[in-house]
């Protein structure tokens, strides 16, 4: 008998290719924008499900990050329209030996989401599209629907912002 072989469609080839190129940048993303580990995954799973559907809508592939990006945003978004039910706070400690396993959890990396924090979300949102999802100014203004010297100029001042907290706080700590 001989094997049965899968015919997969081009379709579904960009699709995963999508997937594999851009699912770790979504998830930074969501990750920023929520600061919830489970509400990030759920966010990457209904943008790639939306993307999914509307895979005929994209026209080139190279518009696919951007793409997603607004998919997620708009994801993001919708959280906030549906009717929020009541939570309870779970005691997110690890114990020392699993601290590696996580970037965030560093003690760098920790200053510098809680100096990201303090920002007004007209800095943030685009720095952390900068950073966290490698986007430049010109797809930054596409998504933002600002123009690019805005956005230049937003990301100057997040980083100068940034800046000035991240050294607020060693000065508080009595670091140089």
């Amino acid at each position: 008998m001989a094997p049965v072989s899968r015919k997969v469609n081009p379709k579904q080839r960009q699709y995963e290719a999508m997937v594999r190129a851009c699912s770790s940048d979504l998830y930074r993303f969501a990750f920023w924008l929520c600061r919830n580990d489970a509400l990030a995954q759920d966010l990457v799973q209904e943008t790639l499900l939306r993307a999914w559907k509307n895979i005929d809508a994209l026209r080139e592939a190279d518009a696919a990050k951007p793409w997603l990006f607004t998919i997620l945003r708009r994801e993001h978004a919708r959280i906030y329209e549906r009717k929020q039910f009541d939570t309870v706070e779970v005691d997110d400690t690890l114990p020392d030996e699993a601290a590696w396993t996580s970037p965030e959890r560093s003690n760098d990396a920790l200053a510098v989401r809680e100096a990201m924090m303090k920002l007004p979300g007209k800095y943030r949102e685009p720095l952390a599209m900068q950073v966290l999802g490698g986007m430049n100014c010109n797809e930054i203004a596409a998504e933002t629907g600002q123009a690019a010297g805005a956005v230049m100029t937003q990301l100057f001042r997040a980083r100068q912002k940034l800046k000035s907290l991240l050294q607020g706080g060693a000065a508080a700590q009595g670091v140089p």
